[in-house]
């Protein structure tokens, strides 16, 4: 009995073998060692920056000292004081053929603040006037040094103001030394009418000399002075219509060369 079933079961068992499918049988392999790994950890600190202070510097201001100028005080110019000494005028230029300014009194004070260059006379405000004029050193007391001022010429045109014109038609004709001078008549109201002002440069004895004359009225109407060779600078003048207002515009003289 055994002897059947054995080979029966063997044939069971080829066939099945060739139906089955075909497993592989792997044997396992022996894993690979496990390599010990010692990992060094560097500790990284996450250290949270705290911001570097920035210092910002603490200026010292050192103060500037300002020097204060000392202000050294300009002496204030002493101008002459005057004090009328007699009764006397005082007028319009430098001499006593200008026209009448104002009445001066014994007592009359003033401010003398300029001088003529070519007389003595001095340009005065006097303490009662409200404009200037000028007056004859010889009539008035003077306290200071009047050769410190400067010099000062009379303008004529800004005295009040004219309603005549200047002489006309002027005539200057000479004989030897002398020079006549003559004009046309100028007529003017008798109230008005104070005559004919001439201002001139003539040489005599060497001597260039500034010259004035006036006459009163508007009648005289002819003029002669004396007049040499002999100077480096050759003579001239101007003649003037006057009125109690003011002065015309200057009218010239044509004078002949000697």
């Amino acid at each position: 009995m055994k002897r059947r079933t054995f080979p029966l079961l063997i044939l069971i068992l080829s066939a099945l073998a060739c139906n089955m499918p075909s497993v592989q049988v792997i044997t396992p392999t022996s894993p690979p060692p496990v390599e010990t790994q010692t990992r060094a950890f560097t500790s990284t600190l996450e250290t949270t920056s705290t911001p570097e202070a920035t210092l910002t510097p603490t200026i010292t201001f050192t103060s500037t000292i300002t020097l204060t100028p000392t202000i050294s005080a300009t002496p204030t110019f002493a101008f002459p004081k005057v004090t009328v000494n007699k009764q006397a005028h005082c007028r319009y230029g430098p001499s006593v053929a200008f026209l009448h300014a104002a009445d001066l009194y014994p007592g009359d004070t003033g401010i003398a603040d300029g001088r003529f260059e070519y007389s003595s006379w001095l340009h005065v405000k006097f303490d009662k006037l409200n404009y200037y004029c000028w007056v004859a050193p010889s009539v008035v007391d003077v306290v200071g040094d009047v050769s410190t001022l400067r010099y000062n010429e009379p303008d004529l045109q800004s005295i009040g103001y004219s309603n005549y014109p200047p002489p006309q038609n002027i005539r200057a004709v000479r004989n030897g030394d002398e020079i006549t001078i003559n004009w046309d008549q100028v007529n003017m109201k008798a109230d008005h009418d104070r005559g004919y002002l001439i201002i001139a440069f003539v040489c005599q004895d060497g001597n260039y000399l500034w010259w004035t004359d006036s006459y009163p009225d508007q009648y005289s109407t002819s003029y002669t002075v004396r007049d040499e060779a002999g100077c480096p600078v050759p003579s001239e003048g101007v003649l003037y219509t006057v009125e109690k207002h003011g002065f015309s515009k200057p009218a010239q003289i044509p004078w002949p060369a000697p």
